[in-house]
C-alpha cells in the first residue's frame, strides 16, 4: 500500500486524476462511490499502510472529524473549477443554484461581476443532514440547476433537477499532490527524528518521563519502564499519579520551579527524582522526571572511590622524568620550575597526551609542598552528584546510604598539599560556583553541613580546551577562569619537537623491549619524525609499545611503523612512507655514486637489507 492515497467518490475524476499523477508513482488512487462509507473505507487504507489521504472538502471534512490516524490533505477547489462549473450550468437556465459545503465556495461572490447571469446559494459547514433540505429550498426557488459537489449533485438528480459537478483542474490536483509529498517529507524526518531521540532515552542509566501540562504521560523510556512495572503502550496517556502513586506535580506546573535531587519512593524501591518543567517559547508545555535507583548511585559510587583511593595521593613524577632536548619543552620545564616556587594556582593547557599529569606532579615535588598530599582527580570522569561529593565530602545522614562516620571530600584531604583538577573544562556549572568559593575562602563545607572547614590548598588545574572560548560561549564561569588562570603553562605538541621524537621513541623501545635488542633504521625514524602525532606522547608510547609485539625481527622499518600508524589513524595517517623511503635510499646510493655497501653504511642499514629494499622498491643501480 502506498504512503498516500487520493481517494476519489467521483467516478470521472478517477480516470483524470490518474492522468495527471502519473510522474508521481508515490501516490495511488482509489475509487469510493458510497459517502457513507468513506470512513470505514479509509481506515481500511490506514491499517494497510496509507499515512496521508488526499480528498476534496467533503470527504476531507469527514475525515478530520474522526479519529482516523492519517493526515488529511484537502483538495482545493479553485475559483477557475467553479467558474467552468457556472458557465457549464448556464446552458439548463438562467436561475443557478450552488448548493455546496461552503469550504469549498468560499468567496465565490468575488465572480459575480465575470458572469453575464446570477446564481444563488444554498451552504453547509460539514453537515450532510440537511442537504436533502437544501436541495428542496432550491427547487421551490425556482432553481434550473444545481452546481455542487458529487453528494450535492446526487441529491439534486433524485429530485430532478440537473446538476453540474464542480470539477477540479490539473493545477488544484498537482497542488494537492505537492503538498502530499512535502507532508510525507515531513514525517519521515520527524520518525528519525523520533527514533535518535528513542535510542538516545533506552540507553541511559536514568529513568526518564514527560508529561504534559494535565500531568499525562508523553513519552517514558525503557529505564523508567522497568521501575515502574508498565510499557509504554499502557502508560502513555495516562495520569502519572497512576503508575507512580504519590508523584505530584502540580507545584512545578504552578510555579514552573524546577524540583532537584528529591529522595522518593516507587514501587518499593529509593530513587533520587528531579523535576524539571519543559518551556517551549516561553510558555510551560509539560514537565521532565528523571529518577535512578539510589542503590545502583551508591554502587557506581563505591567503584569510582575505589578506583581514585587505589592510586593514592602522592606524586611520583619529577622534572627528571620529563624527556626532551628541544627549545620548546626546556622552556616548559624552566617556566613550570619558575611556578613550583611560588603559592599561586596554576593552570595548565595542552592537546590530549602532552604530559599535563606529569608536570602538575613535577610542579608538586619541587615546590614548598612537596611532603604534602597530591590529590589527583578527572573532572570529566565523574557524574556532576558524585563528583561533588568527593570534592566536599558529606556528614553522616547527608543521604540514603552516605557512610555513618561521614566522609572528608578531597580538598580536605589536600590539605597542605596540592589538588589536581584534571580536564576543569568538564566540571558542571553547579561544581564551578562552589570550587569557586573555595578558591574565595579558603574553606569547605561537606554536603549536609552548616560547619566551615578552613583549607590550606595549592590547585593546579589541567584542560585540553580553549577555556576563553567556553566562557565566551557561558560554558565555563568567568570568575573561575580568572581564579585559575593567576599562572598559566601551554605544553607544546609533539609536532612542535621533533627532534624529541627520536629520543622518546628510543627510550619506549627500550622500556619494552627489555631482553631483545631492536633497532629503527633510518627511514622509520624519519616517518616517526614526519608523522603529526594528534596523540601526542601517549600515542607516540602506545605506538612503539604496538611496534614491539608487531615487529618480530631486529630491525624496524618504514613499513612497519606505518602499518602500526595506519591501524591507530586509518584517515589521517596517510603519509608516504614508502616514497620517503625510495627518496632516502636515491639520495644514498647517488652520494655513494652507485657503491652500494657505502650507500648502506650512509642509510644505518647493513648491504643486504638494502639490497632488499631495492628490489622491493624497484630502484635500479644508478
Amino acid at each position: 500500500m502506498n504512503k498516500i492515497v487520493f481517494l476519489v467518490p467521483h467516478a470521472p475524476m478517477v480516470s483524470v486524476i490518474k492522468e495527471v499523477i502519473t510522474p508521481y508513482h508515490q501516490v495511488a488512487v482509489e475509487y469510493c462511490p458510497d459517502y457513507e462509507q468513506t470512513l470505514a473505507f479509509a481506515k481500511n487504507l490506514v491499517e494497510k499502510g496509507c499515512e496521508i489521504i488526499i480528498a476534496r472538502a467533503g470527504t476531507a471534512s469527514r475525515l478530520k472529524d474522526s479519529d482516523i490516524k492519517a493526515t488529511i490533505v484537502e483538495l482545493p477547489v479553485t475559483g477557475f473549477d467553479i467558474l467552468r462549473a457556472l458557465f457549464a450550468a448556464k446552458a439548463y437556465g438562467s436561475n443557478v443554484a450552488v448548493v455546496a459545503y461552503s469550504s469549498m465556495v468560499r468567496g465565490i461572490e468575488c465572480l459575480t461581476p465575470m458572469l453575464d447571469f446570477s446564481f444563488k446559494q444554498y451552504l453547509t459547514d460539514r453537515n450532510t443532514a440537511n442537504i436533502e433540505h437544501l436541495i428542496v429550498q432550491a427547487a421551490q426557488d425556482g432553481a434550473d440547476v444545481v452546481v455542487g459537489g458529487g453528494i450535492f449533485c446526487k441529491a439534486a438528480q433524485n429530485h430532478g433537477l440537473p446538476s453540474v459537478f464542480i470539477d477540479n483542474g490539473r493545477e488544484a490536483i498537482l497542488q494537492a499532490v505537492q503538498e502530499a509529498l512535502r507532508i510525507e517529507e515531513a514525517i519521515e524526518t520527524e520518525k528519525i527524528k523520533r527514533s535518535l531521540f528513542t535510542a538516545v532515552l533506552d540507553y541511559v542509566h536514568d529513568g526518564i518521563i514527560t508529561v504534559d501540562c494535565r500531568q499525562k504521560i508523553t513519552s517514558i523510556n525503557m529505564q523508567a519502564q522497568k521501575l515502574v512495572n508498565s510499557s509504554a503502550a499502557k502508560a502513555i496517556g495516562q495520569p502519572i499519579e497512576k503508575i507512580w502513586p504519590g508523584l505530584d506535580l502540580s507545584e512545578l506546573i504552578r510555579t514552573k520551579q524546577e524540583e532537584i535531587n528529591e529522595i522518593m519512593q516507587i514501587k518499593g524501591l529509593k530513587v533520587i527524582c528531579n523535576k524539571v518543567p519543559i518551556i517551549v517559547g516561553a510558555k510551560l508545555s509539560g514537565a521532565l522526571v528523571t529518577f535512578q535507583e539510589i542503590t545502583k548511585i551508591q554502587q557506581t559510587e563505591a567503584h569510582i572511590r575505589k578506583e581514585i583511593y587505589n592510586k593514592g595521593h602522592i606524586a611520583r613524577k619529577k622534572f627528571t622524568d620529563l624527556q626532551g632536548t628541544s627549545s620548546q619543552i626546556t622552556r616548559a620545564i624552566a617556566v613550570a620550575k619558575e611556578f613550583s616556587v611560588t603559592n599561586s594556582n596554576v593552570l595548565i593547557a595542552g592537546e590530549t597526551g602532552t604530559g599535563k599529569e606529569i608536570f602538575a606532579q613535577s610542579i608538586h615535588n619541587h615546590s614548598p609542598r612537596r611532603s604534602g598530599p597530591f590529590v589527583a582527580i578527572n573532572c570529566a570522569a565523574l557524574p556532576a552528584q558524585i563528583l561533588e561529593s568527593e570534592l566536599f565530602g558529606y556528614v553522616s545522614g547527608a543521604f540514603t546510604g552516605a557512610n555513618k562516620e561521614g566522609k572528608p571530600g578531597l580538598f580536605e584531604l589536600a590539605h597542605g598539599g596540592t589538588i589536581f583538577l584534571d580536564e576543569i573544562a568538564e566540571m558542571d556549572y553547579t561544581n564551578q560556583s562552589r570550587l569557586l568559593r573555595v578558591l574565595q575562602e579558603r574553606s569547605v563545607m561537606r554536603l549536609g553541613s552548616d560547619r566551615v572547614i578552613s583549607v590550606d590548598i595549592r590547585i593546579i588545574a589541567a584542560t585540553n580546551k580553549d577555556l576563553k572560548f567556553l566562557v565566551l560561549n557561558n560554558k565555563f564561569r568567568e570568575d573561575l577562569f580568572f581564579r585559575l588562570n593567576v599562572l598559566k603553562l601551554e605544553l607544546p605538541p609533539l609536532r612542535e619537537r621533533n627532534q624529541d621524537i627520536k629520543l622518546m621513541a628510543e627510550a619506549f623501545l627500550s622500556k619494552y623491549s627489555p631482553h631483545k635488542k631492536i633497532f629503527f633504521d633510518l627511514p622509520a625514524m624519519k616517518a616517526l619524525q614526519n608523522y603529526a602525532w594528534p596523540g601526542n606522547i601517549r600515542e607516540l608510547q602506545n605506538s612503539i609499545e604496538r611496534l614491539v609485539a608487531y615487529c618480530q625481527k631486529e630491525t624496524i622499518g618504514s613499513s612497519d611503523v606505518a602499518a602500526v600508524l595506519e591501524q591507530w589513524h586509518p584517515q589521517t595517517a596517510k603519509i608516504s612512507f614508502h616514497d620517503e623511503e625510495i627518496q632516502e635510499i636515491t639520495d644514498a646510493l647517488n652520494k655513494a655514486k652507485g657503491v652500494q655497501s657505502k650507500a648502506a653504511k650512509l642509510l644505518g642499514i647493513d648491504r643486504s637489507t638494502l639490497w632488499r629494499k631495492m628490489r622491493r622498491h624497484g630502484i635500479r643501480q644508478p
